[in-house]
């Protein structure tokens, strides 16, 4: 069996950006028709069309899209094999390193990490990108270098390190009647209280632990985020729950207190792609957010 001509890769690569035969060209510095009988060559290879004639343009086929991704990973880590290592020099690092996480941890860990990150790399900055923006393909895809929060199912490509265990606390405003005396399960569940999800769901975790006690909390709003509950449990009499590392800035002037049920305790991990995994930058990067939480 003949080898693939793994030059290709790289043609279909520009073919795909570019989606234009003549700006593919010019982009490997090729000729047109020498660029139009590689286009012929990887139809060949591939059994597909891939670029289709839509009025004065081309388009992509369904298959080109679905190899669009997989082809631009290919190239950029060829790309990074062959070239020169260097020393990284942090002092002349200029970048934009783009993390998702939720509110809380930017909130109690942010300040600190971009200190601690500055303190290097005066030239970096750090783009913190919402929950909401989760896709599955972005650490594939480098639009998120570093995804921090509680891992759930992933890929076998995405590689993960624990950063540390959170555990629930229950929140109140000073002077609350639960700010007082020790805080029971009937005397938790009997308050109002507030849920917070992001998928606006009432019940979770706690409301199981309670029905094994035969209790039932009533839960009269649901949130989005921690800052949102807590700040709600500042100016009312409302209850929240909330992970204690996450928001013990966030909880100054009020009154905590350990859950009164067994909840699990929650490990905040990072993750990456492994295509990250030996960039200098990278690996100074998830450095940085090791050292920051462990100091907490």
């Amino acid at each position: 069996m003949t080898p693939p001509d793994l030059n290709l890769l790289f043609a279909l690569d520009a073919l795909l950006a570019e989606g234009s035969v003549a700006r593919a060209a010019r982009r490997l510095r090729l000729s047109p028709s020498a660029m139009s009988r590689t286009l012929a060559r990887l139809r060949e290879a591939t059994g597909d069309p891939l670029l289709v004639r839509a009025g004065r343009g081309l388009v992509p086929t369904p298959r080109a899209q679905e190899l669009r991704r997989q082809v631009g990973r290919a190239v950029h880590e060829a790309e990074t094999l062959l070239r020169p290592a260097e020393l990284l020099d942090l002092s002349r690092l200029d970048q934009v390193f783009t993390l998702r996480t939720n509110e809380g941890f930017v909130e109690e860990f942010g300040p600190r990490l971009v200190a601690r990150v500055g303190a290097d790399a005066p030239d970096v900055r750090l783009r913190f990108a919402p929950k909401s923006d989760k896709d599955a393909m972005s650490l594939r895809d480098a639009a998120i270098d570093l995804e921090i929060g509680v891992a759930g199912e992933t890929g076998p490509e995405v590689l993960i390190q624990a950063l540390f265990r959170d555990r629930f606390v229950g929140v109140v405003r000073s002077g609350h009647a639960l700010s007082e005396g020790m805080v029971s399960a009937e005397r938790y569940a009997a308050g109002r209280h507030i849920s917070v999800s992001r998928r606006g769901r009432e019940r979770g975790p706690i409301d199981e632990a309670l029905s094994g006690l035969g209790l039932r909390r009533t839960v009269v709003c649901m949130v989005s985020g921690f800052s949102a509950a807590l700040a709600m449990a500042r100016a009312s009499d409302l209850i929240a729950s909330v992970p204690g590392r996450h928001t013990a800035g966030a909880r100054a002037g009020m009154h905590s207190f350990p859950l009164p049920v067994d909840t699990m305790d929650v490990t905040i991990s990072m993750l990456w792609h492994p295509r990250l995994d030996a960039d200098p930058a990278q690996r100074w990067l998830r450095d940085c957010v090791r050292e920051v939480c462990a100091n907490r």
